[in-house]
């Protein structure tokens, strides 16, 4: 074990051992042991806390000497710097303990420092809570009573300022891969180009695996925006499957209804972490350190940087180094992990499933005129076929009209797409004929209807007389009727 990890009184005995040593080993004659003593007091030894170097007196040493011979079990411990009897305790009154856990609670992010010195004020107006003792008394009382500085986050009297106050911090790692991906967007420390000839600062979505620290994918964009994200998110899938779940800040794209909405389709769980909170995602966070140091480091002899050149150079810093590099804290790459498992991960969709999964919903009235509805004012026809429907549920993506589609809102089944009016193709003056709604020629009449039929069946069953008394049939009722036959002739 290196000295620097030893404690003090761990040295201090090794020490005080290292010098009685050569005694125990090689006891001096019978009054030869003083001279011994006094030639050990003349050489010089390394302080076990200020690295100089000091001398020791006799007496001192024969000290050492006689308590490390009579403990035959552990004499390099039996020369441990003894512990001080008031080690643990604070000259804290109880008043002025309870004035500082008030203090704490009012407030949790002020220093240990400007605790003190706000006691020292509080005690000179208070006589009850007694003298204030130093500082570092101070702070091991506070310490040791769990009043802890707490980070500043967010508002005063957040969710997040509660859920840390109230809650434990620890670190965590996924059993499998896929289990858990991150994802988050960070501002490059370089401007670049744009088309335009302007200087802006892009901005790099990324995907981390958990549990392998594996690149899923990474990505420069202008923007971050629920477009970038979903575009970004859709290749890492293609490129390395379908995870269980992810995890991203509360950002607006993050949060987007086209991103959950697609999450959920794919079966993916999305958490959100608790605001203020970037340790929660930290492996990401980690991973931004990397991308600064070395990637964007080794552009810094390109004065004209572009995207393109920036997103070239990233795709193969991130395969060709940054996955097959050693990780520091899993031992190894993050590509062995990842293929070693064990996973928990989906083969991908195909591209069009994915296109379609990250869509929003909305239901708009359709025009009972000319069939079509107004989606972020552009008017989309709806096919004749479905002109007796009120409501149309729509599904599509807000930065892309093209993938508006009509579904089944029981079902959600996409069961046709929905194009933009096209007016002046309107003016031609041509139109389609509509067809029957329902389908085949109309069934023939099935007699009499059916709740006519229960009602002569109900009056059958009730034993009433009839109600009305027929006419008798007559068997001349033919020659009566007819004008033709003169009833002369009958005579």
């Amino acid at each position: 074990m290196d000295d620097e990890k030893r404690s003090i009184h761990e040295r201090w005995a090794v020490l005080r051992f290292a010098i009685v040593a050569p005694l125990l080993a090689a006891p001096p004659e019978p009054g030869a042991l003083q001279e011994a003593l006094r030639e050990l007091s003349q050489r010089q030894w390394k302080h076990p806390r200020t690295g100089e170097m000091v001398c020791f007196g006799a007496s001192t040493i024969e000290r050492w000497y006689y308590r490390a011979k009579k403990e035959r079990r552990d004499p390099v411990g039996v020369l441990r710097r003894r512990v001080r009897r008031d080690k643990g305790r604070q000259d804290v009154s109880a008043a002025l303990g309870e004035a500082a856990r008030k203090q704490h609670r009012e407030h949790p992010t002020w220093t240990y420092r400007l605790h003190h010195d706000n006691l020292v004020a509080l005690g000179r107006v208070d006589p009850k809570l007694g003298a204030v003792p130093s500082y570092p008394t101070i702070r091991r009382f506070m310490q040791r009573s769990g009043l802890v500085r707490q980070r500043r986050r967010g508002k005063e009297g957040s969710g997040s300022e509660r859920q840390h106050a109230s809650h434990e911090t620890r670190s965590y790692e996924v059993e499998y891969v896929h289990g858990l991906w991150h994802l988050d967007f960070h501002e490059c420390s370089r401007s670049v180009v744009t088309p335009r000839g302007e200087l802006k600062r892009p901005q790099l979505f990324g995907v981390l695996d958990d549990r392998s620290r594996l690149c899923c994918h990474a990505q420069w964009y202008w923007h971050e925006d629920t477009e970038s994200l979903c575009h970004g998110l859709m290749q890492a899938i293609m490129k390395r499957g379908l995870p269980r779940r992810q995890m991203s800040d509360n950002g607006a794209a993050m949060k987007a209804e086209e991103t959950r909405r697609g999450l959920l389709r794919l079966g993916v769980l999305h958490e959100l972490t608790l605001d203020h909170s970037p340790e929660q995602n930290g492996k990401q966070e980690h991973f931004w350190t990397a991308v600064e140091g070395r990637l964007v480091a080794m552009l810094e002899g390109v004065p004209d940087l572009t995207i393109e050149l920036l997103n070239e150079a990233t795709q193969a810093w991130v395969e060709c180094e940054y996955n097959r590099r050693i990780h520091g804290e899993i031992g190894e790459t993050p590509l062995q992990r990842f293929l070693r498992g064990p996973t928990v991960g989906r083969p991908s969709p195909e591209p069009e499933d994915l296109r379609r999964a990250f869509r929003t919903e909305r239901t708009r009235t359709q025009r009972c005129g000319d069939g079509t509805i107004s989606l972020d004012g552009v008017r989309l026809e709806v096919p004749s076929r479905y002109r007796t429907m009120k409501e149309i549920h729509i599904r599509y993506a807000r930065w892309d009209l093209r993938s508006a589609t009509m579904i089944d809102p029981d079902t959600g089944v996409d069961l046709c797409p929905l194009y933009p009016l096209d007016r002046q193709k309107n003016a031609d003056g041509r139109r389609a004929a509509l067809q029957p709604v329902s389908a085949g020629a109309p069934p023939p009449p099935s007699g009499v209807a059916p709740l006519l039929k229960q009602l002569m069946g109900n009056y059958a069953a009730s034993g009433l007389p009839p109600a009305y008394t027929p006419l008798p049939e007559r068997d001349d009722i033919s020659q009566e009727t007819d004008p033709s036959i003169d009833k002369d002739d009958e005579s």
